[in-house]
């Protein structure tokens, strides 16, 4: 165990452990590398999955308080928990909301590596793979709130997402609209909803989503597989020799979302990698693909013939945003390849209750610079803290 955390000390690892090794740590192990209490709690959701939510309950030296605030962190596609905290005391955000006072508890979605478990179905079977972000929004985010405001003692908390994290609270606010009650504030970063402007690689894909069975050869026929054959043509043209991202062209995750050199900590690579990617269906990565298609917010496309079984129509229906009643904030940049300003604009002025919408003032700041970035803390988090205090 390494010695106690002094929040206002420079930030520093114990000098046997280097960064590369944190790597191998999981929860709770990870959590307890830096000197924070770790809980886990399991809860299962309405369809059968059984989800791992990770907690902080106080920081070091303190003991947990009924009168504490709850935040619930939300990670985003492709990742975990773990992304809230891997990066270490002073620049994690779930180490930081908990050295400011908060009950920090992060969220795991189906089918990621903390989330892999159901009462009858096995990652092995096709069936268990039939899920996307809609899912998650409709049955993994109520289950683990609910949870989360019954074992607190609360009736309602704050929430920040990341990514597909803010879609995810998106769909529950429409779908399951009596959850907005349970908001004291959202925080999206990085907003993802209308996708009709992004750069990532995953444009490729939009010519071709109808023939669904080349889009599942080509990404993985169930769970999405980051060693894809599309991935690695995409990898061929991005990186270059000698290029500093070369060494991450492995990686799905910055793949698909982009890097920012300036703002990486190189030595955090192999902790980053080796942690992510943590996991998606492949279903999910199609349901973003159809929005670029559709230019629209709505529920999966299952062709002419699936749409009238399902939905009792030709074309899927939109999201409702107008059922969205929470207070939110939005914080995005202007690098994202999976959030273009345009698109969070769009999303923005369909709100009823949006409170504000904060660009960040770095012009290279992208998607993944939200988990991971140098100056995330002053760049980002800050606000959100200076946010949460007035809320």
């Amino acid at each position: 165990m390494p010695p106690p955390f002094n929040p206002q000390s420079p930030i520093s690892l114990p000098p046997t452990i280097k960064p590369p090794d944190i790597s191998m740590y999981l929860w709770p192990e990870l959590i307890k590398y830096y000197g924070y209490p770790a809980e886990e709690h399991v809860v299962q959701t309405d369809d059968g999955y059984v989800l791992t939510m990770h907690r902080i309950p106080h920081r070091p030296g303190r003991s947990y308080r009924r009168e504490q605030k709850v935040v619930f962190l939300q990670h985003g596609l492709l990742c975990s928990s773990a992304d809230w905290v891997m990066m270490g005391p002073g620049k994690a955000f779930a180490l930081i909301l908990a050295d400011a006072g908060y009950d920090v508890w992060m969220g795991n979605g189906r089918g990621n590596t903390y989330s892999r478990k159901h009462i009858s179905l096995s990652p092995s079977d096709a069936k268990f793979w039939d899920f996307s972000w809609s899912e998650m929004g409709i049955y993994d985010l109520p289950a683990e709130i609910d949870y989360i405001l019954n074992a607190t003692g609360k009736d309602h908390l704050y929430y920040a997402g990341h990514s597909m994290g803010t879609t995810m609270f998106y769909v529950m606010c429409t779908m399951r609209p009596e959850y907005n009650t349970k908001i004291k504030a959202q925080f999206s970063l990085a907003p993802v909803a209308f996708m009709t402007r992004i750069e990532t690689p995953l444009r490729i894909l939009a010519p071709f989503i109808d023939e669904i069975d080349w889009v599942m050869k080509m990404l993985g026929a169930n769970e999405f597989l980051p060693k894809s054959e599309l991935l690695e043509m995409v990898g061929m043209i991005t990186c270059k020799d000698h290029a500093i991202t070369q060494s991450l062209c492995g990686d799905v995750l910055f793949l698909l979302c982009g890097f920012d050199s300036k703002e990486l900590n190189e030595t955090m690579i192999p902790v980053i990698t080796g942690h992510t990617p943590a996991g998606a269906s492949t279903k999910t990565i199609v349901h973003y693909v159809q929005g670029i298609n559709s230019g629209k917010f709505r529920q999966f496309d299952y062709g002419l013939i699936g749409n009238k079984d399902k939905y009792g129509r030709d074309s899927p229906p939109e999201y409702d945003l107008s059922l969205i009643t929470a207070p939110m904030y939005f914080i995005y940049g202007d690098n994202d390849w999976m959030a273009s300003i345009e698109d969070v604009e769009e999303l923005y002025r369909k709100l009823p209750t949006a409170k504000g919408k904060f660009e960040v003032t770095l012009s290279q700041f992208n998607h993944l610079d939200f988990l991971w970035a140098i100056d995330v803390k002053e760049l980002v988090y800050n606000k959100i803290l200076s946010l949460m205090a007035w809320n």
